[in-house]
């Protein structure tokens, strides 16, 4: 089982490439989306990494894949622009799962 990055910048994808997980860069909605579906079918890979700016082009989208799709994993990571709230974000899924506010 292998990663897989979908990215909105090159940096992320260049330092990545150095610990050998492959990736591409995208920069609209609809080439992000149809590259997540995509990899999502394609079964050799167990873990796709995810920039922050392009889950924010999409949070609800994300958010229903990641409650509900058990395989491959979605992973947000910061880029190197570090503006990520992700406490905030794993906040929200678990208030959403579990129906109480934390």
């Amino acid at each position: 089982m292998k990663f897989f990055l979908i990215s909105d910048n090159i940096d992320t994808l260049m330092g990545l490439r150095l610990v050998g997980i492959e990736g591409v860069v995208v920069h609209e909605r609809r080439e992000f989306l149809e590259m997540l579906e995509s990899k999502m079918k394609d079964e050799q890979y167990a873990i796709i990494l995810l920039t922050t700016k392009l889950i924010e082009m999409c949070p609800d989208i994300i958010s229903e894949l990641k409650l509900k799709q058990t395989k491959p994993l979605l992973v947000e990571i910061p880029d190197r622009h570090g503006q990520s709230k992700i406490g905030e974000t794993i906040d929200r899924y678990v208030s959403e799962a579990i129906g109480v506010k934390l």
